[in-house]
């Protein structure tokens, strides 16, 4: 490959200095031929000028003038760019050595989204995630969230973003599963080139999301209502039901966990996230330990 696009990186940051920082190196120590920079989101915050640069890979910070939260502070880096392509990393996050070039040369010329596998870190515990295959469609995602394609390893084409394919969803409640609607929303309109090598660490320690109950609760029926062709999959319906579940067993909400729960196996009889909700809902096992003990081996609930 010659012709190597340029590259904006958005980077949404909200109270992580330190991280912020690891993230901005992966990034920049990247073997890339093409022109590349980076913008830092500050989210609730004003930039601190600690982290700008105009050398030959520059860093601009701007503050997010969008909705509070992931969505908005990703948009707002979108716009600020004017390159080729946009890719996305969280600031608690890092890239792996070799992972943009790999990427730009997946994406090829008819694709508009490209994703990498993961690196799971959870204290200190690494576990790789592998999708298997090197292309995603709609149906793999209706199916499953496949967990792998993180939004930390998004690389868009620009003009998808600001044309047909649109923006991140700024009205996903709390931000959350935003990430599964952009999939999602691609996958519709053209298949997914996919990198099946880990080429992004991602720490699932100290998430700002992570026992946020409700939030979790209203952003899947917040995704169910946006894409309800996920009720025509069984096994795609009943982990979102058996999720739904599982969190109000989290918030103590029995009732509606043995609801969902019951929902999730009429769908798919095999769900396991019914039974575990129904072990929670009765007191027999708690979410949080539930999902410390599937986050070892980088899996979730």
């Amino acid at each position: 490959m010659t012709d190597w696009p340029s590259v904006g990186v958005v980077i949404p940051t909200h109270d992580r200095p330190q991280q912020v920082r690891a993230a901005l190196r992966s990034v920049l120590t990247q073997f890339y031929p093409g022109d590349l920079e980076v913008v830092v989101v500050f989210d609730r915050a004003k930039p601190t000028g600690d982290l700008a640069d105009d050398g030959d890979r520059p860093v601009r910070e701007v503050k997010n003038e969008r909705t509070p939260g992931l969505a908005g502070a990703r948009n707002t880096g979108i716009t600020a760019l004017d390159t080729e392509l946009v890719a996305f990393l969280d600031d608690d996050d890092e890239w792996l050595p070799g992972k943009l070039a790999a990427q730009v040369a997946a994406l090829g010329t008819e694709a508009e989204l490209c994703t990498t596998a993961i690196e799971v870190d959870y204290r200190g515990r690494r576990n790789a995630r592998l999708a298997q295959q090197s292309t995603v469609r709609h149906a793999d995602l209706l199916r499953s969230r496949m967990m792998m394609l993180h939004s930390s390893t998004f690389l868009f084409r620009r003009s998808a973003l600001l044309g047909g394919l649109g923006l991140v969803a700024e009205d996903a409640p709390g931000s959350q599963n935003e990430d599964w609607d952009m999939l999602l929303r691609a996958s519709r309109r053209r298949p997914i080139a996919h990198v099946d090598t880990p080429y992004a660490l991602v720490n699932w320690a100290g998430s700002h999301f992570e026992t946020r109950w409700d939030t979790k609760i209203s952003s899947l029926r917040w995704i169910l209502d946006r894409h309800p062709e996920i009720h025509g999959s069984p096994e795609g319906a009943a982990r979102v039901y058996g999720q739904i579940a599982c969190w109000h067993a989290a918030i103590g909400d029995r009732k509606e966990a043995l609801r969902w729960a019951l929902r999730a196996t009429k769908a798919n009889p095999g769900e396991p996230r019914a039974a575990v909700a129904a072990a929670a809902a009765a007191g027999i096992v708690g979410v949080p330990a539930v999902m410390a003990a599937l986050h070892r081996r980088g899996r979730g609930i």
